[in-house]
């Protein structure tokens, strides 16, 4: 990626309409990233998240079950496991039938949960950008480069609900890493916690988003794509590391 922080004018581009910047996301993103200058609109890529996100909740509940999913999330979790079965056998049914209720009512919230992590994702990127390197961006077309930055995540629940229909083992099905996109999804079991959390972050989906994420900054925030790669990367090794290190210190 060119350190050159030059942006075109805004006029200088016809203006593109939601769909248009929805296949520009994927084949000519400066496209896109540009015309947010333009408008920020933002709801077609956050409706199509949305409806795909339910898709996959609904193949879930379809093709697996929750309780299952339950079950599966505990199995892979050893240390987890552990703590459940030294409760009674009351409390231990009690327990897993809340786990089940908080999975399910988790994963019918991916519209709102969009929203909110949208909403912290672009404030992170957005004082960063502006503060930290000089950056104009407004936090309205930051918001709106989330959205269209994240659309190849898509594709995780998309791969997924394919897989989930053609027949997967109900009881291998993991809801945190469903499709081999990454190293995580391929190592065995008995692999340690923090190693497979660390591993399935090295996804090429998310780092697919996270280039979109460099392009956008810089476009929007018209800053050289060396400093919004610093900014979008930084954040990102930062968040793993932290995961990586809660998940070797509790174990779960």
């Amino acid at each position: 990626m060119s350190d050159q922080a030059a942006v075109p004018p805004v006029d200088s581009a016809p203006a593109l309409s939601q769909w248009q910047r929805v296949v520009d996301a994927f084949i000519a993103p400066s496209k896109t990233f540009t015309d947010i200058r333009r408008s920020t609109s933002w709801w077609l890529p956050w409706l199509l998240a949305a409806i795909i996100g339910l898709g996959f909740t609904i193949a879930v509940q379809q093709q697996v079950g929750w309780n299952q999913v339950a079950a599966n999330t505990l199995r892979q979790n050893p240390k987890a496991m552990e703590q459940m079965q030294k409760l009674p056998p009351d409390q231990l049914a009690t327990a897993q039938s809340i786990q089940s209720k908080t999975i399910q009512i988790s994963a019918f919230s991916i519209p709102l949960l969009l929203l909110l992590t949208a909403l912290v994702g672009s404030a992170v990127l957005w004082g960063t950008v502006n503060f930290l390197f000089g950056g104009r961006a407004k936090f309205g077309q930051m918001y709106a480069v989330w959205f269209y930055a994240t659309l190849p995540l898509t594709l995780v629940s998309l791969l997924s609900i394919i897989t989930l229909y053609a027949g997967l083992d109900p009881g291998s099905f993991n809801l945190q890493n469903p499709v081999g996109t990454n190293i995580g999804y391929y190592l065995s079991s008995d692999a340690p916690h923090w190693l497979s959390t660390l591993l399935s972050s090295v996804d090429v989906l998310k780092i697919w988003a996270a280039v979109l994420l460099t392009i956008g900054c810089a476009k929007v925030g018209q800053i050289k794509k060396s400093s919004a790669a610093v900014a979008v990367f930084g954040w990102w090794i930062l968040f793993i590391l932290l995961s990586v290190g809660a998940t070797a210190i509790t174990g779960t």
